[in-house]
């Protein structure tokens, strides 16, 4: 009796120990299946018949290391003829806007660039299009608010208030200025408006310099205010009306593209903080039990599925609250 429950228990663990390596020989094969199309997919565009390039700038910007590796890329394939770059965003941190803009001066060098701006193109993402030789917007596109901004929270009252305090020992009396735990006194008011007034010195003269107008000449610009297209293209903000037709029809017209090529878009590789193994750990995982958990937590360990924080010198367009 004791012999036939061993063996029935030696045969349970055998059949758990199959389905597991069942498990893990189908999750390496789904990742070693996508990893290939995608670099199927990225070498068939490197590899293919001349086009034009369409890279899309949506949402908030930031310093992507995978996008600027694209654009150099772009700038480097040779069956890429031109390249559009759609602009969708109210803006976001402002070495990521400058990041961006000088990888498309670098394209630009050795290929026509024209941006078309979507429903909003604003701030660092109006620096996005100021990269390109040529802007195309809709007749109500949101653009402009050219300018830079810091924002912090000060909450030291609210510490007061229950009683807590925030011990401090500085190297110096500006640094980690400004600060959340304490009010902004005039020394630190006085450096960060000179950090930000530089800041918007350059932006400023990049609009000057690409747009070839003069800033203080154009009623609410230095003021950081928004436009609608029209209104941008009267100012010369932006060079026409439009959308990606008019776009490609200027690469032709004025560039001398050919009128065949086909317009194709180049997206940067997806960056995860998950290894092969750790992902077909995690996926295994998730087949054997707890999917749901372990989904969430590979999502959350992927840098670009991850709630998005802002740090430093701001250029994002915030549409006012009632």
């Amino acid at each position: 009796m004791a012999l036939e429950v061993d063996t029935i228990l030696a045969r349970r663990r055998l059949g758990r120990s199959r389905g597991l390596w069942r498990v893990l020989a189908v999750a390496a094969v789904v990742v070693a299946l996508f990893a290939i199309g995608a670099a199927g997919d990225r070498l068939s565009l490197a590899l293919g018949g001349d086009q034009i390039a369409r890279v899309s700038v949506v949402g908030t910007i930031t310093e992507s290391r995978a996008q600027l590796k694209l654009l150099r890329q772009l700038a480097d394939a040779k069956n890429v003829k031109a390249v559009l770059v759609f602009v969708n965003s109210p803006g976001g941190t402002t070495t990521g806007g400058e990041a961006l803009f000088e990888s498309l001066r670098y394209v630009a060098k050795k290929k026509p660039v024209v941006a078309q701006f979507g429903t909003i193109a604003a701030s660092a993402g109006y620096i996005v299009g100021l990269g390109a030789d040529h802007i195309v917007s809709r007749a109500n596109t949101i653009t402009g608010s050219v300018g830079v901004l810091i924002q912090w929270p000060e909450v030291s009252q609210l510490l007061d208030n229950i009683g807590v305090r925030v011990n401090e020992i500085k190297s110096g009396p500006l640094k980690a200025v400004p600060s959340p735990f304490e009010p902004l006194n005039e020394e630190g008011k006085v450096v960060t408006r000179s950090m930000i007034d530089e800041s918007f010195r350059w932006f400023v003269s990049l609009v000057e310099a690409r747009r070839g107008i003069k800033p203080d000449e154009i009623p609410g610009l230095t003021q950081g205010r928004v436009f609608t297209g029209r209104e941008a293209v009267e100012l010369r903000l932006v060079d026409e009306i439009g959308g990606e037709d008019q776009a490609v029809r200027w690469l032709r017209e004025q560039r001398n593209i050919d009128a065949s090529l086909e317009v194709v878009d180049w997206k940067p590789k997806a960056s995860s903080s998950l290894g092969l193994l750790g992902a077909l750990g995690s996926i295994a995982g998730g087949l054997l039990g707890d999917g749901e958990a372990h989904l969430v937590r590979i999502l959350g360990r992927d840098p670009s599925l991850s709630t998005l924080g802002l740090d430093g010198l701001v250029s994002v367009w915030h549409p006012a609250e009632n």
